[in-house]
């Protein structure tokens, strides 16, 4: 968790507020871009370069569709960040992968790198994992082959599409994090 001296600080009051659910829908007329609705907000997104999918497979690009829990959130400690989360955080270290190997025992699981097989980087050059929100999909247990590492991140320029993830505007993730707890559901359709 945070300690003194962190990146970590409260631009303004948060109230005991959280919302139940966050919802996700594709853009008609594009299916690789959506609308993320948290409360009284509204946020463009981008999502996986597949659309929405209520067969996620690995490797589709697909973003899955259904009712996923939050699990926690991933902060770079070399990044001002707004607000402290009321879900269960850690740092990014630079050591820190994600399994995507489906035939690998650790699938769909945090590793620690080096680690052989297939796996993304979670310290990332670009600053589309600054912030990320791991949410529970095919995570208990994981499924070979049903999807991995799929998350909510920052979105890259221009909107372009994920690899299955729902990715948003810097700035709207820094308001969607105090409205998060530990009941909130992610609703993709």
């Amino acid at each position: 968790m945070a300690s003194a001296g962190t990146r970590l600080r409260r631009s303004q009051p948060m109230t005991n507020t959280t919302i139940s659910y966050i919802v996700v829908m594709s853009r008609p007329g594009n299916r690789r871009q959506g609308w993320l609705q948290a409360g009284n907000f509204r946020f463009r997104c981008a999502l996986g370069r597949g659309g929405v999918s209520r067969n996620k497979r690995e490797g589709d690009g697909a973003t899955p569709a259904g009712v996923f829990a939050l699990r926690r959130i991933w902060l770079r400690p070399d990044v001002r960040h707004l607000h402290l989360p009321r879900l269960p955080f850690r740092w990014t270290r630079k050591t820190d992968g994600w399994c995507d190997a489906p035939g690998h025992r650790r699938y769909n699981r945090p590793v620690p790198l080096p680690f052989a097989a297939s796996h993304e980087r979670l310290w990332r050059e670009d600053a589309v994992y600054d912030t990320v929100i791991e949410i529970g999909w095919n995570d208990r247990p994981p499924i070979i082959g049903r999807g991995s590492a799929i998350f909510i991140h920052l979105a890259r320029p221009g909107w372009t599409p994920t690899e299955g993830c729902v990715a948003l505007a810097k700035n709207d993730m820094r308001k969607l994090l105090p409205l998060l707890g530990g009941r909130t559901r992610l609703l993709i359709r």
